[in-house]
């Protein structure tokens, strides 16, 4: 049973950068994509951006392109999502997964974190 453990959310105001971790308790081939997704209040489950472990390929939706960047240390079986010019929108839990594949869908992703809250203030 993997587990995955968020940490970094916090308050931050407009314009501001934060950084989320994810620290996986193992890291095997059968899960090699993670990925981080968010929930604002009131809104579905949507996608952010996704990295494999082996090669590190990444693929970032569009309200992720420019603004935010998603890395890995395999070693440290860590995996950050750097977030830079911070919107009031970016308001959400961000939540780190794990599955097989790279992909968009949150039903692609077999292990979940507890999530982080993320608030971005005027």
């Amino acid at each position: 049973q993997l587990q995955l453990v968020e940490s970094g959310g916090g308050t931050v105001q407009v314009g501001a950068s934060l950084r989320l971790s994810c620290t996986s308790s193992a890291r095997t081939d059968s899960m090699d994509a993670m990925a981080w997704f968010r929930q604002a209040p009131g809104t579905e489950l949507e996608f952010v951006a996704a990295i494999r472990w082996i090669g590190g390929r990444t693929n970032y939706a569009g309200i992720a392109t420019d603004r935010f960047t998603i890395s890995r240390d395999n070693a440290r079986k860590t995996v950050w999502l750097q977030m830079n010019s911070q919107r009031t929108e970016d308001t959400a839990i961000y939540y780190c997964a794990a599955g097989t594949y790279m992909r968009n869908a949150q039903g692609e992703y077999d292990y979940w974190g507890q999530g982080t809250q993320v608030t971005v203030g005027e």
